[in-house]
């Protein structure tokens, strides 16, 4: 069976659709049941170089990169070249990119529909298309594939998609890279490469205002220094995104803005060793159609607090300490009581490790490559 998956929207690799779609394709050419072409744009194609051999390149003009254009060949030039190649089946991994020509059976994974949750998440020609023109082409989908319940129940909901084509797959993880470790080697790493020198809290996402809430968190750290006047650092590692201009003004104006460290984009290699080296990650994301930063963050036993907004709660289940993410007060008292106690933090570390070994990319895989059989079977 021939499948085409896009993969544009992986924004360089700096973005969690990324890490999605790049796991996911290493298991499925290990799995290796089908052949599969992937469209890649010009400059991201050493990103897939362990494709190399496994599966057919497609490179799309660097001149396409940008939203409007992308969506554009989408439309209209990618239809021609699934009839050229006789898909059988064309997986589009974001909503964003879904298109309305069947050239052959469509799939689409929907991560989250976040601008119908957050208001002001992103501008009004991007909420436009997304409350708009979403539907409409969700609609024209063989099959959807939705990260979470919770984002399922919402693609029902406000996009008027049939229950039988919507197909629940649970994000994995990569438990090679994502385990526990050696903590104070991680520290000693991090000393050196991000001066890290005291106990710190972790929130890895992309610096985006408001969705990711980074502002009420400084201002719930601030809160967290002036009642115990400790030496704890809090630590964001994202690149930057909308509204990123409005965190680091928060951040400068902080009276602890010497504690408040900001890493930009950190290489996936060195995630692995910033969890275990964080004495406790923090993520009041204010929606989240799965959340993996918490997920990886607790296979490598670092302790979790979380918002429990969108799907956070679906997926950290009992794992987590859960917080009301417009609530500062709410968020200084969690830092507050984790933080003073080791025994604390040891509960939830336990509790996270178990509750991680629940996913995996190899059941994600396999269930995607049935959710491809189904809807190029469609087409009989």
């Amino acid at each position: 069976m021939r499948i085409g998956i896009t993969t544009s929207v992986i924004q360089r690799g700096q973005t969690g659709i990324a890490q999605y779609l790049l796991a996911l394709l290493r298991e499925l050419l290990a799995q290796s049941k089908h052949d599969y072409t992937l469209f890649v744009l010009e400059e991201d194609q050493h990103l897939f170089q362990f494709a190399s051999g496994r599966a057919r390149i497609v490179a799309v003009p660097e001149s396409r990169r940008a939203p409007v254009r992308d969506i554009l060949w989408h439309q209209l030039t990618l239809p021609k070249l699934a009839r050229q190649l006789e898909l059988d089946a064309l997986h589009i991994p974001s909503y964003r990119r879904m298109i309305w020509q069947r050239p052959c059976p469509l799939v689409a994974t929907i991560h989250d529909l976040a601008p119908f949750a957050v208001p002001g998440k992103y501008d009004w020609q991007r909420t436009f298309y997304a409350k708009r023109v979403i539907p409409r082409l969700a609609r024209r989908q063989n099959q959807i594939i939705a990260t979470s319940e919770n984002t399922a129940s919402d693609i029902r909901k406000l996009l008027g998609v049939s229950p039988d084509r919507v197909k629940v797959i649970y994000n994995g993880l990569d438990h090679e890279r994502f385990c526990p470790g050696d903590a104070a080697q991680a520290k000693a790493r991090c000393r050196e490469l991000f001066h890290l020198t005291e106990p710190f809290f972790l929130y890895v996402a992309r610096l985006e205002h408001p969705g990711k809430n980074h502002k009420r968190l400084i201002e719930a750290f601030n809160h967290f220094k002036t009642t115990t006047t400790s030496n704890w650092q809090l630590v964001f590692a994202g690149s930057d995104w909308h509204g990123a201009s409005q965190i680091h003004a928060a951040a400068a104006d902080s009276p602890f803005a010497r504690d408040i460290l900001r890493l930009g984009f950190v290489p996936d290699e060195m995630l692995p060793e910033l969890y275990r080296a964080a004495d406790i990650f923090v993520y009041p994301s204010l929606f989240e159609g799965f959340g993996m930063p918490p997920l990886e963050a607790m296979a490598c036993g670092c302790p979790v607090i979380s918002s429990a907004r969108g799907s956070l709660a679906e997926v950290l289940g009992s794992a987590a300490a859960y917080v009301e993410p417009e609530s500062v007060e709410d968020m200084t008292l969690r830092m507050i009581v984790m933080a003073s106690k080791e025994a604390i933090r040891e509960k939830w570390r336990a509790a996270g490790i178990e509750r991680a070994r629940q996913f995996n990319w190899q059941k994600t895989a396999a269930a995607t490559s049935q959710v491809h059989e189904s809807a190029a079977a469609s087409r009989n």
